[in-house]
């Protein structure tokens, strides 16, 4: 699986060029899969998801309305109650996922109780695109800054799909308690490598290879 890790969506030029790298193919050529489950468990989260599902100039994190072939809703919260073969091909099938913000733990304990996560080391080919949230669960642990909605482990541990962690939304104007100051604490609370970075960066991954893509600020903290 190829990553694209956001903080705010693909909001600039170099964001989408690197998701073009990814894809190896115009948007307009690729089939996407949604998936809102996140937002749900934030305050406001039933109309989150709804802007997040369907785009438009009232999202200020571009993710569906990029012109893709085709797109998708996979909700994960279902999944546990249908037969693996109503969706599964479906996910094979696509080129992208883009992944929803909200709560990273909820959206974590669905990805793995639907089956998702499971199936994830075999999609080589296929861009997970991450937004917030959806960036944040790659990682081995979330810190307990960003813990709200608490799972049956109780602990902050995640995918551990990359070997560092994401502070997202950096000095973002409506979350002032993004500031680097705080970033630099929740970083040193994680024993591992992190990246704080607004809402102009992300990360792109391919096997081994970690690139920061970005118009904005960002920090690493090893």
């Amino acid at each position: 699986m190829k990553l694209l890790l956001t903080s705010g969506g693909v909001r600039n030029k170099s964001i989408h060029d690197a998701l073009l790298d990814l894809l190896g193919k115009p948007i307009g050529e690729a089939t996407a899969l949604c998936i809102p489950t996140a937002g749900y468990a934030n305050p406001g989260g039933i109309n989150r998801a709804w802007t997040f599902i369907a785009g438009g100039p009232q999202n200020e994190c571009p993710m569906t309305e990029l012109g893709w072939k085709s797109v998708g809703v996979l909700e994960l919260s279902v999944l546990p109650s249908l037969d693996p073969e109503l969706w599964t091909p479906a996910v094979r099938a696509a080129d992208v996922l883009l992944v929803n913000g909200g709560d990273p733990l909820f959206l974590h304990h669905w990805v793995r109780e639907s089956g998702l996560a499971a199936l994830l080391p075999a999609l080589d080919d296929t861009v997970w695109v991450g937004l917030s949230a959806g960036s944040m669960i790659m990682a081995p642990r979330i810190g307990e800054d960003f813990v709200g909605w608490r799972p049956p482990t109780g602990d902050d541990s995640t995918l551990g799909i990359v070997d560092f962690s994401i502070f997202p939304h950096l000095g973002h104007p409506g979350l002032p308690e993004n500031h680097m100051g705080a970033a630099e604490k929740w970083a040193a609370s994680l024993p591992g490598p992190s990246y704080a970075m607004d809402d102009d960066t992300a990360i792109k991954i391919v096997g081994d290879t970690v690139e920061v893509v970005s118009e904005g600020n960002w920090t690493f903290f090893d």
